[in-house]
């Protein structure tokens, strides 16, 4: 098959994340199996506007809005060398059902309602959560969709989507297990992009609150993101700017290490579709704790027996109190999230990928006034 993903950055944008890191991992495998496979999203300062990625073609153009229209007009010139587009919708979609009948798929990782609210408390976020609550349901009502948790699909279907053409594509995960060793003083880790929805300032306020029992405890902050001045702020409201540090992006050989070396990861997350950070985390042998209404975390995290999920903050410190308290407790749990996490494999991930991919290939999808 010939692909083409439409996706709003890659993992080398400022902004990049998990979704990124899904659509390039697919992406890479689905081209190991044979298909042509093209990646088109924005292009970041000092980025190149063509790359290869694995063999993968990346194309770049436009910026944080104009990369939808930029990237609908390129599907539409070139809509004879493509068999199926996966619109990427990470709160705005790109419109591909627009100009094709047939060979879309979509590919939305959660709804973004509080995220809205959040970035934008004003009219923008109205506009945005009216987009996608209710303009997005509509365009892709015969749309099959792919998402990554039993959650999102939950709350896909709250605002209009149709459960039979939703279809659950977990996330794989990398890496193999670090030789680090765990810090002898208490450390845990945040691994987040630094933007509000992460809720960082979570983590900051978790150590503040336990210093008292644990002097030497350390948080590394791993990730970066345009919300960094405010977190930086924050450390000085908290008072734990010496017991903090924000690392920003670091390459994955340095993350896995911290990962290794942390004794537990926190993810004060507001909505995760699924939580890659928690399976990262996972192959290094480090428990999660993390909050239970954020979507997909909570079966990111197996509650128990990978990690923790709590109510809300008050919850989050007790517990990470708790678990930096129970040596034993935080073996175990770390011993079953290496085994956990070695179950979950992008390879598995593009067999859900490749077959909803190939249910929808047709050779005559564009809407020309042709019958197809």
């Amino acid at each position: 098959m010939r692909v083409v993903f439409l996706t709003w950055r890659d993992s080398t944008h400022p902004d990049g994340g998990g979704s990124e890191v899904f659509v390039e991992e697919v992406a890479r495998e689905l081209h190991r199996r044979g298909h042509e496979v093209t990646i088109r999203c924005a292009r970041s300062d000092g980025a190149t506007a063509e790359a290869d990625l694995d063999g993968v073609r990346l194309l770049r153009a436009g910026g944080r809005l104009t990369v939808y229209p930029r990237a609908l007009g390129w599907l539409v010139r070139h809509r004879r060398r493509v068999d199926v587009v996966v619109d990427v919708i990470n709160g705005l979609p790109f419109g591909a059902p627009l100009v094709r009948r047939r060979g879309v798929v979509g590919l939305i990782h959660h709804v973004h309602r509080r995220q809205w609210q959040i970035i934008y408390p004003d009219v923008r976020g109205r506009f945005g959560w009216f987009v996608e609550r209710r303009l997005t349901p509509a365009l892709y009502r015969r749309t099959p969709i792919l998402t990554v948790s039993d959650a999102s699909r939950d709350d896909l279907v709250a605002i209009g989507f149709d459960r039979a053409l939703l279809t659950v594509a977990r996330n794989g995960v990398g890496g193999s297990p670090v030789d680090a060793g765990r810090s002898p003083s208490p450390r845990i880790s945040v691994l987040a992009r630094l933007v509000p929805h992460k809720q960082v300032e979570h983590a900051f306020a978790v150590v503040e609150r336990l210093l008292a029992d644990y002097p030497d405890l350390h948080l590394d902050v791993i990730g970066d993101g345009w919300w960094r001045p405010e977190l930086e702020a924050a450390l000085a409201r908290h008072g734990v700017a010496d017991h903090v540090t924000l690392h920003g992006h670091l390459p994955a050989s340095t993350r896995d290490r911290l990962l290794a070396q942390s004794w537990l990861m926190l993810l004060p997350s507001v909505k995760e579709g699924w939580g890659l950070a928690v399976m990262e985390a996972a192959v290094q042998g480090t428990p999660t704790v993390a909050y239970r209404e954020a979507g997909g975390v909570a079966e990111a995290v197996a509650d128990g027996l990978t990690g923790e999920l709590a109510d809300d903050l008050d919850d989050l410190v007790a517990r990470t109190g708790a678990l930096l308290n129970d040596h034993d407790r935080r073996r175990a749990m770390g011993t079953r999230a290496v085994e956990r996490s070695a179950t979950f494999t992008w390879q598995a991930t593009a067999d859900v990928v490749e077959e909803v991919l190939r249910g929808t290939t047709s050779h005559d999808q564009v809407r020309t006034g042709r019958r197809s």
